[in-house]
C-alpha cells in the first residue's frame, strides 16, 4: 500500500496556489456565473500553463487512490472484528438464540440483540422467577438485556414477567435492580406508548409498594439523605428513570389513546399522593416519594410539561379534582410550613434557604439535611403550585382544607402567602455591590412564579388584581414609609425584597387591567381618583427614594438599583395618559430631573476610557455604575414623551435635548427597548415631532440627518455589491417598499411645528451643480433635491430620478394637507408655480408647437398635487385627479394644466341654502336666545334645544340661522360672570396698564371702532399671511359665503385680530422660531367665523372680542392663548399650546378607553392621535369636513362645552375604526388620516353618542380644561 506523505501534501498545494493565482483575474472578471464557467471548460485554449495543470491532476488522483485504499482496509479489519465478536457470542448462548447486528435503543451501534420465540419466553419468564437460585436468575436477566424490547413487551409472556421484574426490583442484591432498570431505560427508549405505559405503571407501582412497606422506616426527614449510601443511590436511579420519562411522554403521547396517557398520569398521582394517605399515620418524619423527585427536578418540570397541553393537562386536572386533591393540599401545606419555620425562626442565623439555594447551584451535595430536603420539597410545591393557578381549572380546585386548620386556604390566600414568602430573602451587608441572584432563593422563586402569571391575562385578573394581594405587595413599602424598624419588618434585606416587589409591580402596571387597578383600585368609573389606590403608594415611595429621605436605605450601594425599579414601575404609570394624570401632583418628573443633574455633575469627572484592551480596566467600578445610574435616568425622563402632556412636562426639566440624543444614541446601536416596550421609541418621536421644541431636540441629537442618510442609501444609493449580484427589481408602487419606512418615518416627523422651526425663513440651495456623491442632510435638502427639481443640476444629480421626484411629489402632497404647511411652502418657495411650470413643459411637441400633456408617472402626479394645493374643501366640496392610470382607450380621462384658475371638472357644484325658520325646535332656541331669562337653567334649556334641533334636522343649523345663534348665545355667556373664564382680573405675576384693560376687555366694541381700523390699515401683513387669507377668500366664494370686497375686510378682521391678542401676551427670550412674535399658523378661526359671518366685519369682531372670555376660547380659537399672560410663564415658554398637551392628550386617553383597537392601531403604527388630531384642530378640520360640518362641530363646541372638542374627535375615530385597522395592516395609517377627507362624517349621527360620553368624562376633562390658565405642572 502507498502512503500519502508530507511532501506529497506540499506539492498538491504548491500546484493548487499556482492554478488560483492565473484564473483569479479571469474568474473576477466574469459578469456571471456562466461566463466564469465558461472560462474555466476553455483553460485549455487560453492558459499557457494548462499543461502543468495535468501534473496536479495526476498528483491529486494519487493522493485520492492512497485515501480510498485506505479506508477501504479500515473497513475490512472492522468486519473481521465484528465476524470474530459475533461467533464468541454464538458459542456463549444457549442454541437457538439468533443475534443480529442492529440497534433499537438509544445505546451504541455495535450493541446485539437476540431474538427469541414465545417458547424461549416463556422458559424466560420461569427462569426469573424469585423463587430461582440467585444463578439462575441472574443469567436470565442477562438475556433479557440483550433481547429487543419490544419483543419482549408484544409477548404473552408479558404479564407474568412484569410481575417478576417488579419484585426483582426490591432484591437485596443491587444487580438485579440495575439490570431491570437498565432493561426498562432501552424499552423506554425504542418502544411506543402502548408498550411502555406498562414499564412505566410497572416502576411506579414497584416505588408506591416500597414507600408503603416499612422498608424505607429507616429514611426520615430529621436524619437527613447521604446520597452515597447504596440503598438511596438505587432509589434514586429508579426515581429519575421515572422522572425522565415523565419529562419525555408528553412529546409523543398525542399520538395514542388517551387511555395509556391516563395509566401514566394516575400512577404518578397514586405514587406522590402517599404521603398524604398514609405515611403520616405511621410516622410524619418519614421521607415520601415527592421529597426524591424534588431532589431530581426541584422545579416540578414534570408538572409543567404534563400541564402545557391541553390534552394531558384536563386528564391532570380531572384526577387531581376527583380522586388526587390531597396532594394540592400538601403542597400548599408545605409552603405554609416553610414560611412558619421562617417567621418564628429566632435570628437570621437559623433561617434555611441561605446556604442550600447558594450550594445547590455551586457544587454538587453528598448529604442533604433535613431543613435542606424540607426547602427541596418547598420549591417542587412552589412550582408545581405556580403551574396549575395559570389554568382556570386548576383555580377551580382552590379552597383547599388542610390537617390541623379550620379555615380554607383561598386562591387569594395562597397568592398572598407567595408574596409574603419574598421576605426571605438572603440577608445582605448595605455596602454589598452583588444581590445574591440564586434562582432557589425564595424571593426570586416566588417573582419568577408570579411573572408568569402577571403575563397570563385571565390569571393575572382573577389572581392579583385583588385589594389583598396589592397590599401585601405594598406592606412592605408602607412599612418603610412609616418608619417601621426593620427587626419589626420581619424581612431580612428590604433593598432585594423591595427589587423583587418593584418587578413584580412592574409587570402588573405594563397590563391596562393591572394599570386600571394600580391607579383606581376596584372601581369601575376610572375618572374618580382614589388617594388611597396603590399607585399614589408607589408614586410616593419613589419620590420619596428620590428624594434620599428615607434612612433606612442611606449607605447602600444597592440604592440606585432599587431608586431606579421603582421608577421603572412608575414608567409604567406615566407612560400612559391616565397614569400621567395620577402622577402629575407629585412632581416626579422634576425628583428625576435633579438625580440626573446630580449624577451628571459627577459623571463628567470620570475620565473618558480610551479605545484599548485595558480600557475597562482603567474605570472602576463605581464610575461605571454611575454612568448606567444616569443613562437609566435619561431613558426614565425620555418616556415622559410618551403622551402630549407628559411631554410638555419633559420640556420643563429642561432636559428634552439630552433625552433626544440618548434616544438617538440607543437608535443608532440598535439597542433593544426593555420587554414591557414593545413597539420602540416610534411613539415617542412622533409625539416629540408634534412641537416645536420636541423637532428642534431631534434635530440637534442627529436623528434627522441619520434619517435622512438612511432614506437616500435606500432611494438612491444602495450597495454596490447588493446591486452586482441582486439586482434591484423595477419599482411597481409609486414608492418602493424598500423606502416605506423612511417615507413614513417624515411623514411622523414633519407636522407643522416641525417644519416650521426646520425651515422657516430659509432660501432652497439652489446650487449650480450637485455631486452624486452629496447626500441631504436636512429638510431643506430634502425639499431642494426631491421636491422643487427647477434645475438641470438637481435632474441629472439623481440616478433614479422618476422614482425619487415621485417620492417627493408624495411627500409633498401629504404635507400639503396641513394648511399652515402648504402657506408656507408656498410663500417661502412657490412650490405651485414651479410644478405648473414642469408641466408646462411636459408636452409633446408638434410643427404647430406645444401639444397634448405627455401622461406619465410625474405629470400625474404633479396634476394631483396641484389640485390638491390650489383647491379646499371637504369630501363633498372637491374633486381630487386620481393617481392611477384607468384601463382602456383613455387611460387618464381628468385634465391637466399648467396655469390657474382649475378647469371646472375638479370643482362640484355648491348650490345656495335658504334660512328656513318654520321649525318649533328652532323657534323656542332662537325665543329663548332673544329674550334671555337669566335664571338658573337657562344656559341647559338652550343646550338641550341645540341638541333636538341636531338631532331632527341639522341641516336647519347653517347661514344666518347658525351665526345668530352663536352671536347671541356667546352674547350671554360672555355677560354672565360665572361663564367667563378669561377675567377682567389681571393674573397674578402679570401687569396690565389700566387702558390696555379698558381697551381689551370693558369697551362695548372698541376693536370695531372706526378710529381702530384707522390705526391698523396702515400695518403690513407678511407674505404668508396674506396667502391664508386669498386660500380664505377664494374658499369663502367657492361656497357662496363671500361677496368681492371680502378680502379687505378679513385683512381687516385679523389685523384687529392680532392687536387684540397681542396686549395679552407676554414678552419672553426663546430660541424657538414659534415664540418669536407673530403666531406662526393662520387664523383659521377666526375665519372660520368671518364666513359664518357671511363676511360681516363688525359681527366678525364683536363675536371675537365676547367669545375671547369664555373657556372655549382657549381650545378652538389657537391664537388666543399663544405666549399669552394667561398661561403659566413655563407654559408659555414652551410653545406648546393647550390643544395639545390638554385636548389631544386626553383624546388619547379617552380614545385607549372607548376604542382600544383603534388606540392599538396607532401603538402599532408608530403614529400619534394627538398628532393627527393636532392637525385637525388647528385648521377647524378645513379639508377634512364640508363646511357644513365645520358650522356643526363649531357650534356644537360652543353650546356644549370645550370637552365636545374632545368627544368630537372621539367619534370621527370611531368612524374611522375598520378604515384605521386596514391601514394599520397596510402600513400606511398617517398618509390615509392626513390625506384623506372623512368620508360620510356628520356631526348629527354622533351628538348621541358624544352625549353618552360627557357624564362619563366631564367632570375630569373639563377640570383639566379649566387648570390650563394656572398649569404649572
Amino acid at each position: 500500500m502507498s502512503y500519502f506523505t508530507w511532501e506529497d501534501e506540499a506539492l498538491l498545494q504548491s500546484m493548487l496556489r499556482q492554478l488560483l493565482h492565473s484564473v483569479k483575474e479571469k474568474i473576477a472578471g466574469a459578469p456571471s456565473v456562466e461566463c466564469a464557467e465558461e472560462i474555466l471548460l476553455h483553460l485549455e485554449e487560453t492558459d499557457e500553463n494548462f499543461h502543468k495543470y495535468r501534473e496536479m491532476m495526476h498528483s491529486l488522483k494519487n493522493v485520492m487512490m492512497v485515501v480510498v485504499e485506505s479506508l477501504i482496509n479500515k473497513f475490512e479489519e472492522d468486519q473481521m472484528r465484528n465476524k470474530e465478536m459475533h461467533s464468541k457470542t454464538k458459542k456463549e448462548q444457549p442454541t437457538g438464540y439468533y443475534t443480529d447486528n442492529c440497534s433499537d435503543s438509544d445505546s451504541s451501534f455495535n450493541q446485539s440483540y437476540s431474538f427469541m420465540n414465545q417458547e424461549q419466553l416463556q422458559l424466560l419468564v420461569e427462569r426469573l422467577d424469585p423463587a430461582q437460585p440467585t444463578e439462575v436468575r441472574q443469567e436470565a436477566l442477562q438475556t433479557l438485556c440483550s433481547a429487543p424490547p419490544s419483543d419482549i413487551l408484544n409477548s404473552e409472556s408479558w404479564p407474568n414477567l412484569r410481575k417478576h421484574l417488579t419484585m426483582s426490583l426490591s432484591d437485596r442484591d443491587s444487580t438485579f435492580s440495575d439490570r431491570i432498570l437498565r432493561f426498562y431505560a432501552k424499552a423506554f427508549s425504542s418502544s411506543p406508548l402502548s408498550m411502555t405505559r406498562e414499564v412505566y405503571t410497572s416502576l411506579a407501582k414497584h416505588l408506591e409498594l416500597y414507600f408503603l412497606s416499612g422498608e424505607n422506616h429507616v429514611h426520615t426527614i430529621s436524619a437527613g439523605i447521604d446520597v452515597t449510601n447504596p440503598d438511596i443511590v438505587h432509589l434514586l436511579k429508579k426515581v429519575r428513570l421515572l422522572n425522565e420519562y415523565q419529562r419525555e411522554a408528553p412529546s409523543f403521547w398525542i399520538r395514542h389513546p388517551e387511555k395509556y396517557m391516563e395509566e401514566i398520569v394516575e400512577s404518578t398521582l397514586s405514587l406522590l399522593s402517599i404521603r398524604c394517605e398514609q405515611n403520616h399515620l405511621v410516622s410524619p418524619e418519614l421521607l415520601d416519594p415527592v421529597y426524591f423527585l424534588a431532589m431530581l427536578d426541584i422545579k416540578a418540570d414534570w408538572f409543567k410539561k404534563w400541564m402545557h397541553a391541553y390534552y394531558s393537562r384536563t386528564v391532570v386536572l380531572r384526577l387531581l379534582e376527583k380522586k388526587y386533591k390531597l396532594l394540592i393540599n400538601a403542597a400548599v401545606q408545605q409552603c405554609i410550613y416553610y414560611f412558619e419555620s421562617w417567621e418564628s425562626a429566632v435570628d437570621e442565623t437559623s433561617r434555611v434557604n441561605n446556604a442550600f439555594s447558594q450550594q445547590y447551584s455551586n457544587k454538587q451535595k453528598t448529604f442533604y439535611t433535613g431543613q435542606e430536603l424540607q426547602y427541596i420539597y418547598f420549591v417542587h410545591s412552589l412550582c408545581l403550585l405556580g403551574r396549575l393557578l395559570i389554568y382556570k381549572q386548576g383555580r377551580n380546585l382552590f379552597p383547599v382544607q388542610l390537617e390541623n386548620r379550620k379555615d380554607f386556604i383561598s386562591l387569594t390566600d395562597l397568592l398572598v402567602l407567595f408574596i409574603r414568602l419574598i421576605y426571605c430573602s438572603p440577608s445582605c451587608p448595605k455596602t454589598t455591590l452583588t444581590v445574591h441572584t440564586g434562582d432557589y432563593s425564595p424571593a426570586a422563586l416566588v417573582t419568577e412564579v408570579l411573572q408568569v402569571l402577571c403575563d397570563q391575562t385571565e390569571c393575572a385578573r382573577e389572581c392579583l388584581y385583588t385589594s389583598e394581594v396589592v397590599d401585601a405587595l405594598l406592606h412592605p413599602i408602607h412599612n418603610v414609609l412609616d418608619g417601621t424598624e426593620i427587626k419589626q419588618m420581619y424581612i431580612s434585606c428590604p433593598e432585594t425584597t423591595l427589587m423583587h416587589i418593584a418587578d413584580i409591580l412592574a409587570r402588573i402596571a405594563n397590563v391596562e387591567d393591572g394599570l386600571s387597578f394600580l391607579l383606581y383600585g376596584g372601581k369601575t368609573n376610572s375618572t374618580k381618583q382614589d388617594s388611597l389606590a396603590a399607585a399614589h403608594t408607589i408614586i410616593q415611595f419613589t419620590k420619596e427614594l428620590l428624594d434620599d429621605n428615607i434612612s433606612l436605605f442611606s449607605g447602600s450601594d444597592l440604592l440606585p438599583v432599587l431608586k431606579g425599579a421603582f421608577i421603572f414601575v412608575c414608567r409604567q404609570i406615566y407612560n400612559t395618559c391616565e397614569g400621567l394624570q395620577v402622577l402629575i401632583p407629585y412632581g416626579l418628573h422634576e425628583s428625576i430631573a435633579e438625580a440626573w443633574k446630580k449624577t451628571s455633575l459627577l459623571a463628567e469627572r470620570i475620565p473618558t476610557p480610551v479605545a484599548s484592551a485595558d480600557s475597562l480596566s482603567s474605570v472602576n467600578q463605581e464610575s461605571q455604575n454611575i454612568m448606567v445610574w444616569e443613562e437609566t435616568l435619561l431613558d426614565d425622563l425620555l418616556n415622559f414623551a410618551s403622551t402630549p402632556k407628559g411631554l410638555l412636562l419633559l420640556q420643563k426639566t429642561g432636559t428634552i435635548n439630552e433625552c433626544a440624543s440618548f434616544m438617538f444614541s440607543r437608535l443608532s446601536k440598535k439597542f433593544q427597548v426593555n420587554g414591557c416596550e414593545q413597539f420602540g421609541y416610534g411613539v415617542i418621536v412622533t409625539q416629540m415631532a408634534a412641537t416645536s421644541s420636541g423637532a428642534i431636540a431631534l434635530e440637534s441629537s442627529g436623528y434627522i440627518k441619520a434619517l435622512l442618510t438612511e432614506l437616500w442609501a435606500v432611494l438612491e444609493c444602495g450597495r454596490d455589491d447588493v446591486r452586482v449580484t441582486h439586482p434591484k427589481s423595477t419599482p411597481v408602487d409609486p414608492i418602493d417598499r424598500s423606502c416605506q419606512k423612511s417615507f413614513l418615518a417624515l411623514v411622523n416627523l414633519l407636522s407643522y411645528p416641525a417644519i416650521y422651526e426646520l425651515i422657516g425663513n430659509q432660501d432652497i440651495p439652489n446650487k449650480p451643480e450637485y455631486s452624486f456623491r452629496e447626500i441631504p442632510t436636512s429638510i431643506i435638502d430634502i425639499i431642494d433635491r426631491l421636491i422643487i427639481l427647477n434645475s438641470e443640476a438637481k435632474i441629472h444629480s439623481l440616478f433614479n430620478y422618476e422614482q425619487s421626484h415621485i417620492f417627493g411629489l408624495r411627500l409633498l402632497s401629504v404635507l400639503c394637507c396641513d394648511l399652515d404647511t402648504l402657506r408656507l411652502l408656498e410663500s417661502q418657495y412657490k412650490v405651485s408655480q414651479i410644478l405648473l411650470s414642469d408641466q408646462k413643459e411636459n408636452v409633446v411637441e408638434t410643427s404647430d408647437g406645444p401639444g397634448d400633456f405627455i401622461i406619465d408617472g410625474l405629470s400625474v402626479e404633479r396634476n394631483h398635487v396641484l389640485v390638491r394645493m390650489n383647491l379646499i374643501g371637504g369630501p363633498l366640496e372637491r374633486i381630487l385627479p386620481p393617481r392611477i392610470l384607468d384601463k382602456g382607450s383613455d387611460p387618464y380621462p381628468w385634465p391637466m394644466f399648467s396655469s390657474y384658475p382649475l378647469p371646472r371638472c375638479y370643482l362640484r357644484e355648491i348650490p345656495k341654502k335658504a334660512d328656513i325658520r318654520q321649525d318649533s325646535n328652532l323657534n323656542k332656541l332662537l325665543s329663548s336666545l332673544k329674550n334671555p331669562d337669566k335664571q338658573t337653567g337657562w344656559t341647559e334649556n338652550c343646550r338641550r334645544q341645540f341638541c333636538k334641533i341636531m338631532k331632527t334636522k341639522p341641516d336647519l343649523i347653517s347661514g344666518t340661522i347658525l351665526a345668530e345663534l352663536i352671536e347671541k348665545f356667546v352674547l350671554h355667556l360672555s355677560e354672565s360672570p360665572s361663564e367667563c373664564y378669561f377675567s377682567t382680573g389681571v393674573n397674578k405675576g402679570w401687569q396690565l396698564s389700566s387702558s390696555t384693560v379698558y381697551r381689551a376687555l370693558v369697551t362695548s366694541n372698541m376693536l370695531v371702532h372706526k378710529t381702530a381700523d384707522a390705526n391698523v390699515k396702515n400695518e403690513s401683513l407678511l407674505s404668508v399671511q396674506q396667502l391664508g387669507i386669498k386660500m380664505t377668500v377664494r374658499y369663502g366664494k367657492y361656497l357662496n359665503l363671500l361677496k368681492d370686497n371680502a378680502e379687505n375686510d378679513l385683512c381687516l378682521v385679523l389685523k384687529h385680530s392680532e392687536k387684540f391678542l397681542k396686549e395679552q401676551k407676554t414678552t419672553m427670550k426663546s430660541s424657538l422660531r414659534c415664540l418669536q412674535g407673530h403666531y406662526a399658523g393662520h387664523d383659521w378661526f377666526a375665519s372660520s367665523v368671518f364666513l359664518i359671518m357671511l363676511g360681516d366685519r363688525e359681527k366678525t369682531l364683536t363675536f371675537l372680542q365676547q367669545f375671547s372670555h369664555l373657556l372655549i376660547s382657549a381650545f378652538l380659537w389657537l391664537p388666543r392663548l399663544h405666549m399669552s399672560i394667561h398661561l403659566a410663564i413655563d407654559t408659555a415658554e414652551s410653545g406648546i399650546h393647550p390643544v395639545y398637551f390638554c385636548s389631544a392628550h386626553y383624546i388619547e386617553m379617552l380614545l385607549k378607553a372607548e376604542l382600544p383597537l383603534v388606540f392599538s392601531a396607532f401603538h402599532m403604527s408608530g403614529f400619534t392621535p394627538s398628532q393627527i388630531c393636532q392637525q385637525w384642530l388647528t385648521q377647524c378640520f378645513w379639508n377634512y369636513m364640508d363646511w357644513s360640518e365645520i358650522c356643526h362641530y363649531i357650534a356644537t363646541c360652543i353650546f356644549l362645552g370645550p370637552d365636545y372638542q374632545i368627544y368630537m374627535c372621539i367619534s370621527v375615530f370611531r368612524h374611522l375604526q375598520q378604515d384605521i385597522l386596514q391601514h394599520t395592516q397596510t402600513q400606511d395609517l398617517q398618509v390615509f388620516l392626513k390625506e384623506e377627507p372623512l368620508h360620510g362624517f356628520r356631526v348629527a349621527d354622533y351628538l348621541e353618542y358624544m352625549e353618552s360620553l360627557e357624564p362619563i368624562y366631564r367632570p375630569v376633562l373639563l377640570g383639566e380644561m379649566r387648570n390650563i390658565k394656572v398649569h404649572s405642572t
